[in-house]
């Protein structure tokens, strides 16, 4: 009998988890969706605590971004320092693939660093994947956090080293009150809290904003594994791509165009990503609307996100604010959770950081 892609993605991606078990089992806990896999939760953040910022992916050319970014982390408390390569370029990447990946492999190093920023997203972050050491990630669990194109980092570190990481705001993210508070409440203070949107009805008769849909009812537990749709997608059939049987998916994206969100979601499916799947939960699709070259047939997202989501009989809702949003929550990649797609609620089952 052959062996089905899970099978193979199973024993790939957590083949190096079994000798870097042991010296970090007093941080750690069982995920129950897969008992042969540490969960490591990092230690949290502090006033105080000395965060790393490093660029995996797209080159940042204004060193103003960069000085915004160091001082929005210093009005929180934190000590900042750089990486050597973050202000490299390399074409439209931030450095050499091997440069990028030294970064991270340092700052995990550190003993004096405590979490690990990515400056922005872009692209270039799966191309350092050969170049990260994770078994020096395994032995130094630290925070690490960063969306969009870290998508791809965020994954491939849980799934290869059992570390709980962070699909959050990057350094150079706008740090509005929403999204720095949501951070604080995961990263500062281990919150296990309930993800609910606000009702912001904006002076109007009927909330417009950050609206729940509920397209599957009912309620589901398990490891979180996602990110943007783009870069989960890109992430298929490699031995970085996270086991999702028992697991709750969450997808975000921005500026594709609805019959490419379409055509990702179908290649997620085919590849056998959502089987056994517990929950999915659809954060913000930013700009993502009609190709206007496409005449005048087309689907809304609502109804491409129904075509592939209702068949599964599984709990699926839209609208969490995670992603490419202004006020975004701050996601632990790795923890379980609970959705309850009637309410539109995702709640940590305990702590993220210890």
């Amino acid at each position: 009998m052959a062996l089905s892609r899970r099978s193979v993605m199973r024993g790939a991606a957590l083949t190096p988890l079994a000798p870097l078990a042991a010296p970090l089992a007093a941080t750690s806990s069982q995920v129950t969706a897969d008992p042969g896999v540490e969960m490591i939760r990092p230690r949290r953040l502090r006033k105080g605590s000395a965060v790393r910022i490093v660029a995996p992916a797209s080159v940042t050319y204004d060193a103003n971004d960069l000085a915004i970014a160091v001082e929005a982390l210093s009005a929180l408390g934190l000590t900042v320092s750089v990486g050597r390569h973050v202000m490299d370029r390399h074409g439209y990447l931030a450095g050499e693939d091997a440069a990028r990946a030294d970064d991270i492999n340092r700052a995990f190093a550190d003993p004096a660093v405590d979490g690990v920023i990515a400056l922005r997203g872009g692209w270039g972050a799966a191309r350092t994947l050969p170049h990260v050491d994770f078994e020096v990630i395994a032995q130094n669990p630290k925070v690490f956090m960063g969306y969009s194109d870290i998508t791809t980092l965020l994954n491939a570190i849980t799934a290869k080293t059992g570390l709980v990481t962070f699909h959050g705001p990057n350094a150079n993210t706008v740090w509005d009150p929403f999204t720095t508070s949501a951070m604080r409440a995961v990263l500062f203070d281990g919150k296990a809290l309930t993800m609910r949107n606000p009702a912001q009805a904006d002076g109007t008769l009927a909330v417009r904003n950050n609206r729940i849909q509920t397209i599957t009812k009912g309620q589901a537990a398990g490891p979180v594994f996602g990110g943007n749709l783009t870069l989960f997608a890109g992430l298929l059939g490699t031995s970085w791509f996270p086991d999702t049987a028992g697991a709750l998916i969450f997808l975000e994206e921005v500026g594709e165009y609805i019959y490419r969100c379409d055509r990702l979601i179908n290649q997620l499916a085919l590849a056998g990503a959502f089987d056994g799947v517990a929950g999915i939960v659809l954060g913000g699709f930013t700009d993502c609307g009609v190709d206007p070259s496409g005449g005048y047939g087309t689907f809304s997202l609502n109804d491409v996100f129904k075509h592939h989501f209702e068949g599964l009989g599984i709990p699926v809702f839209a609208g969490a604010m995670v992603g490419h949003v202004r006020e975004k929550r701050t996601m632990p990649v790795g923890l379980p959770a609970l959705m309850n797609a009637d309410e539109g609620t995702l709640t940590l089952s305990r702590p993220a950081v210890v």
